[in-house]
């Protein structure tokens, strides 16, 4: 049976022997690999790597013989990735990922240079619990360096698993029994430890979800009440969950537009050209002075803080999980 193990023993295709821990590709070969399927071409790979293109190609051929696996398969001029050497590219994406965290935790820890923490948060929680909990961070920490990305749940934590981030605030749908989740569905339990994933999830706050319509017109308060409306959906996940909430309410939802602008969603319910649905750090961010909102009962969204690998954490991610709650609270 074909195996692929990258836990810093060995990797085993199914087609060859297992490599002995003296046998291992390097870490050059890794990001090699890694460019290549990023750029999608040996010669883009060896542009953004700043190599020689025959460079590239030795490399390639080197991580081939080393783990026993064929990665590329040429196609006319030039190459593309096999099924083998696309997971072997993601899995060395997560290895280059740690090793630059793990410098960085290193430097920090012995006093290289200023402390970095990297956080990925979602829109709304950039324009609400960040801000403030930067601000407390500063204050507390005033040499420690705060990098933001913009970035939906499933983005966050893939940057979370790489090692391009160091903390993630994402969110979940606390009543869609699809889960929704922000991540692997083991974790349920904010602070659970999800085995082999170490994605760890804190709850920082919930908010509810309310229903938008338009200023200046009667509408129902009741969701059923508007199965004949044009809908507002927001990104894909908020998007599902719209569909759940109006399911449940005995409809399927006429989606005229998308967009996870919830200055836009906005934009469109007041031009009268649909309803929709926002949570409650979307209205805080900003609220048009045109619409109308009522909370939609049972529905609640939460707010948690992800975290990877086992506690402790280094010094800059628990200075900002505790402006974080601080904020949150």
């Amino acid at each position: 049976m074909a195996a692929h193990r990258l836990d810093g023993a060995r990797i085993n295709t199914g087609t060859g022997p297992a490599r002995e821990p003296s046998e291992l590709f390097s870490l050059t070969r890794l990001r090699v690999l890694a460019a290549v399927a990023e750029h999608g071409s040996v010669t883009a790979a060896a542009a953004a790597l700043h190599y020689a293109q025959p460079s590239v190609s030795h490399h390639l051929a080197r991580l081939e013989a080393e783990t026993g696996a064929v990665l590329t398969q040429r196609v006319g001029r030039g190459l593309r990735l096999t099924e083998a050497g696309r997971v072997l590219a993601t899995r060395a994406t997560e290895i280059l990922g740690r090793v630059a965290a793990a410098q960085d935790e290193l430097a920090e820890h012995t006093g290289l240079r200023s402390g970095r923490v990297r956080l990925a948060a979602f829109p709304s929680a950039l324009g609400t619990l960040v801000p403030a909990a930067a601000a407390r961070l500063r204050a507390a920490h005033p040499d420690l360096a705060l990098e933001l990305t913009e970035v939906e749940p499933p983005e966050a934590l893939a940057l979370l698993r790489a090692g391009e981030v160091d903390a993630a605030v994402v969110f979940r749908y606390l009543d869609d029994p699809a889960g929704e989740a922000a991540g692997p569905t083991a974790l349920d339990v904010p602070g659970e430890d999800a085995g082999v994933d170490q994605v760890r999830l804190d709850e920082l706050t919930t908010e509810p979800l309310h229903l938008v319509g338009p200023a200046g017109t009667d509408w129902a308060d009741e969701l059923a009440e508007h199965r004949d409306a044009d809908w507002i959906a927001g990104c894909e996940r908020c998007r599902n969950h719209l569909l759940w909430l109006c399911q449940r309410a005995g409809f399927t939802p006429r989606i005229r537009f998308s967009t996870d602008d919830y200055v836009a969603a906005q934009a469109l319910v007041v031009a009268g050209l649909g309803m929709t649905v926002l949570p409650d750090l979307a209205l805080r961010a900003y609220r048009h002075p045109d619409v109308r909102t009522r909370p939609l009962p049972g529905s609640v969204r939460r707010v948690l803080l992800a975290r990877y690998g086992r506690p402790p954490d280094p010094p800059g991610v628990i200075a900002l999980a505790r402006a974080l709650r601080a904020t949150s609270d």
